[in-house]
């Protein structure tokens, strides 16, 4: 029972699945309230989620051309560990291990609890409980699990192109549709727009799904790029498309700090009683979203511990299931449910998250410097080197203003860089001494 049937090699369209079903969760249906608050021209949102959906396309394409050189598994942990030194890779499974799928686990039980149209008392403690009960899921048998992802996917991507035809045909039920021909510069370059590009960015985390099994592909040279691109290209569609049928049938003061925007949208279009159904509806595509994060971030923390003795605890042998790393992911996504908001929590993981593909970027110039590393048969990033000046100015961007605005949480942040640096040292001192 505690085995794993052997891995089959995978092909373009299951990667391409697999990008898109970790894209789409909590962000689309739960940022826009939080931008709102300080941001009042429905221009600026779409320019924002535009921007955002370049960005991830950005990565994708320097995630595409570094995944095809190496073709290793473990995204930016392989990465770093290869371009700059084991350190740089260390660091960013750390951020991987303790936010990088934690709290995303995190944020889409909150938001599965405050989506689910029966759920209304001890949302944290309800958040917990359903994050423990699918951990207990995965530590049995992964077969149902890998099957259901799959047609998931194809759920999670009709039901967001019903939400929007619907919308597309129904008369506007907000004047705010009628401003979308002006554009106020002044909040485009303002420090809340930085801010809320984060909280867009952390909807758009997923793009670089495909990366963290890269070995798994038939083909990674030439499947990867269309998986990490083709997905992000479509979500990029769907996710602005999705924002402007909320502006365009509810008023920017009734969505101002909400959360369950898509019902708020839904009950506006068609009522009450359908509004909370599609409540119920999004809250189980929140479900499928929330499994896929705990089954993938698992491994990553089993996979650094085959090469980390301080982390030998979490070691598993051949095909067996990462048991000990489920729970601690399920540790560390309580503790940040109890300790934290979901806004604080979105803030602490997009500015981290942001450092990591930041830096692993930035690997493409070092890549492309090491001529002998560069495979000639493998994925180039197009307009070299536009699109990675593009994502590393505006990641700047976003991680200056969220220091300036968010100091709490950008500090809690980096004092988790520094504790991942002594869990670093700690493990090098221990293989010394062995």
């Amino acid at each position: 029972m505690n085995k794993l049937k052997p891995l089959h090699k995978i092909t373009a369209v299951t990667g391409f699945a697999l990008v898109v079903a970790n894209m789409i969760g909590t962000g689309a249906f739960t940022s826009l309230g939080f931008q709102l608050v300080e941001l009042q021209n429905p221009t600026t949102i779409l320019i924002l989620w535009v921007l955002g959906g370049v960005i991830a396309l950005s990565g994708a394409f320097s995630y595409a051309e570094i995944g095809s050189n190496i073709q290793k598994s473990g995204g930016e942990y392989a990465f770093l560990s290869k371009l700059f030194h084991p350190i740089i890779g260390y660091l960013s499974g750390w951020i991987s291990i303790t936010v990088g799928f934690a709290a995303p686990i995190a944020l889409s039980a909150i938001a599965f609890v405050a989506y689910f149209p029966y759920l209304n008392m001890y949302p944290k403690v309800l958040s917990i409980a359903l994050i423990g009960l699918i951990t207990a899921i995965h530590t049995l048998s992964l077969s149902v699990s890998s099957k259901f992802q799959n047609v998931s996917t194809f759920l999670k991507v009709v039901f967001v192109m019903v939400l929007i035809g619907i919308g597309l045909v129904s008369s506007p039920t907000s004047d705010h549709v009628l401003a979308l021909n002006q554009i106020e510069f002044s909040e485009i370059i303002s420090p809340a727009f930085a801010i809320a590009l984060i909280y867009v960015s952390y909807s758009y985390s997923g793009w670089n799904a495909a990366a963290y099994i890269i070995e798994e592909f038939k083909n990674p040279k030439k499947s990867l790029p269309i998986a990490l691109i083709g997905g992000t290209l479509l979500v990029t569609v769907l996710y602005t498309l999705l924002q402007y049928i909320f502006l365009k049938h509810v008023p920017m003061n009734e969505l101002q700090g909400e959360l369950d925007v898509g019902t708020i949208a839904m009950s506006k279009i068609l009522g009450a009683q359908y509004g909370s159904l599609f409540g119920l509806a999004i809250s189980l595509l929140l479900l499928s979203g929330l499994s896929a994060m705990i089954w993938v971030g698992s491994r990553v923390t089993s996979s650094i511990a085959k090469d980390h003795n301080a982390w030998r605890f979490f070691r598993t042998e051949g095909d067996q299931l990462p048991i000990r790393a489920l729970w601690f992911q399920f540790l560390v996504s309580a503790i940040l449910i109890v300790t934290g908001t979901f806004e604080q929590i979105l803030i602490y993981c997009g500015i981290l998250l942001t450092i990591s593909s930041m830096v692993t970027v930035f690997g493409v110039f070092k890549l492309r410097r090491n001529q002998k590393d560069v495979d000639t048969n493998a994925f180039k990033s197009p307009l070299f080197p536009m699109f990675q000046i593009i994502f590393i100015l505006l990641s700047l961007w976003m991680v200056s203003y969220a220091f300036i605005n968010k100091p709490l949480e950008t500090l809690i942040g980096f004092l988790n860089i520094l504790l991942g640096l002594a869990t670093y040292f700690w493990s090098i001192k221990k293989q010394k001494l062995q």
